[in-house]
């Protein structure tokens, strides 16, 4: 029997994201209804969803979203959603998703350290959602990221009022490609990285 290689790999590094919103509704369920339409808006309703918390990669770069994602390539995202229904939420009429993002600067150099991310879903309107991811963020940094300077926050809302029984609003950062550190098996230090993605492909 052949010897088998081996390929040690540290944890990957999410790179390129593009922003996705969308919303829908339905009369007949959430998840594969009202949700699945609001994906559908976002044009990411082909993909295998999954999600992170909060944290941005100093490599991190906005794009555009790709053109023909594979159906059933795996998304992994930053998302805010909020799933509505009118039968439990009777006192709101509005779903309302919002994310907001800003950078981490250091103060001497001005280089990049990373990103914070806060995610909003809720039944307020689209201004209350806004002052409430900013005091969230604001929360985040001054609680272990105050000695950095924050710089360049963005706000991304999506909310409406749903005329049927189910509504769902989401805003996506959603990642198309990764940093793989390759490690040496014996010090575990990285050796070389190395580019992989995105779940897309050319017609």
């Amino acid at each position: 029997m052949s010897d088998i290689s081996e390929l040690l790999i540290g944890n990957r590094i999410p790179k390129d994201f593009f922003i996705a919103t969308g919303t829908g509704e339905s009369d007949i369920i959430d998840h594969a209804g009202s949700y699945h339409l609001a994906l559908h808006k976002a044009g990411i309703e082909m993909c295998n969803i999954m999600t992170y918390s909060s944290i941005l990669p100093k490599i991190a770069t906005q794009t555009k979203k790709p053109k023909n994602l594979v159906h059933g390539s795996v998304m992994e995202t930053i998302m805010a959603v909020h799933n509505y229904d009118r039968e439990k939420d009777k006192l709101a009429d509005t779903v309302t998703a919002g994310v907001i993002f800003g950078w981490l600067q250091e103060r001497k150099t001005g280089k990049r350290y990373g990103g914070l991310v806060c995610e909003y879903h809720g039944t307020d309107t689209e201004e209350v959602a806004k002052k409430q991811l900013g005091l969230m963020l604001q929360e985040l940094y001054t609680n272990g990221y105050e000695h950095f300077d924050l710089k360049g926050e963005r706000i991304i809302i999506e909310s409406f009022k749903p005329n049927k029984r189910y509504g769902t609003a989401l805003v996506a950062l959603c990642f198309t490609n990764y940093v793989v550190p390759i490690l040496d098996s014996k010090t575990g230090e990285v050796k070389q990285e190395v580019l992989v993605g995105c779940s897309s492909r050319a017609q």
